[in-house]
């Protein structure tokens, strides 16, 4: 009798999983570095939470998603000791949604602006959770549907997020480069040129900036240009189902 399709796709993921912590050690070691100076964050858009649960079981526990709405329906089907990272565009409407509905919530990887920064510091303050984690989101490539800040403006955003909003820790920088992976490199550059900036100006050293760049097809590339967090979605997963594409956010 053939497995169920669920059993044989957890069992594709649990592989993939494996084959990317082993991709990343020899792209850390390539340049010197440790795998464990560099997270992956297992990003189950469109997955069920049934399937991130097998991963935990297989040992992983930094999980990542794209949509409000999916995480906060996700995240309390799943052990409380999931890292969640939030890594889409986040709404103001949605930051008392997310934080209440996800305790666990790690990381927000997308602050792009000073409004919502301070949505999240003080909403932060008002559930009384710890203090969040948080990524300033750089938009490298210039491109107009990409969120994120102008390079010239991540050292005044960052400044922001870590002198006014005490509830929220300035962890990093956060980028998602060009679909066209030749281009990566320049975007990648970019960033790590940010981080010297914004430490330079925050007086802090660059072990404490995290670089958060690199996705399935140009990850490996990107732990060579220094990145310390990279974002995996359908090389673990597989092809992303959007049974309805007017996802929520």
């Amino acid at each position: 009798m053939a497995a169920p399709a669920a059993e044989v796709a957890a069992v594709s993921a649990a592989t993939a999983l494996r084959s990317v912590l082993g991709r990343v050690r020899v792209a850390a070691e390539k340049c010197g570095r440790r795998a464990e100076e560099v997270r992956v964050v297992a990003v189950g858009k469109t997955k069920p939470a049934s399937l991130i649960c097998q991963l935990y079981d297989a040992g992983h526990r930094c999980f990542g998603e794209n949509y409000v709405q999916e995480i906060v329906d996700k995240a309390p089907q799943l052990p409380v000791d999931i890292e969640w990272h939030y890594i889409g565009h986040l709404q103001s409407n949605k930051v008392k949604s997310l934080l209440a509905s996800v305790p666990n919530l790690d990381m927000v990887e997308s602050v792009d602006n000073e409004k919502i920064a301070n949505h999240l510091d003080r909403t932060v303050a008002s559930l009384r959770r710890r203090p969040l984690k948080v990524l300033v989101q750089v938009n490298t490539s210039g491109e107009e549907s990409k969120s994120g800040v102008d390079p010239s403006a991540c050292v005044e955003l960052a400044k922001h997020v870590k002198i006014v909003c005490p509830h929220l820790v300035f962890s990093g920088l956060m980028t998602i480069g060009m679909p066209d992976y030749s281009s990566t490199p320049e975007n990648f550059k970019t960033l790590s040129n940010c981080r010297i900036n914004v430490c330079k100006a925050l007086g802090i050293p660059t072990e404490q900036c995290e670089l958060s760049m690199g996705m399935s097809g140009d990850f490996e590339q990107a732990i060579e240009m220094g990145s310390t967090n990279v974002r995996i979605g359908s090389t673990i997963f597989g092809p992303r189902e959007y049974p309805n594409r007017k996802q929520s956010q």
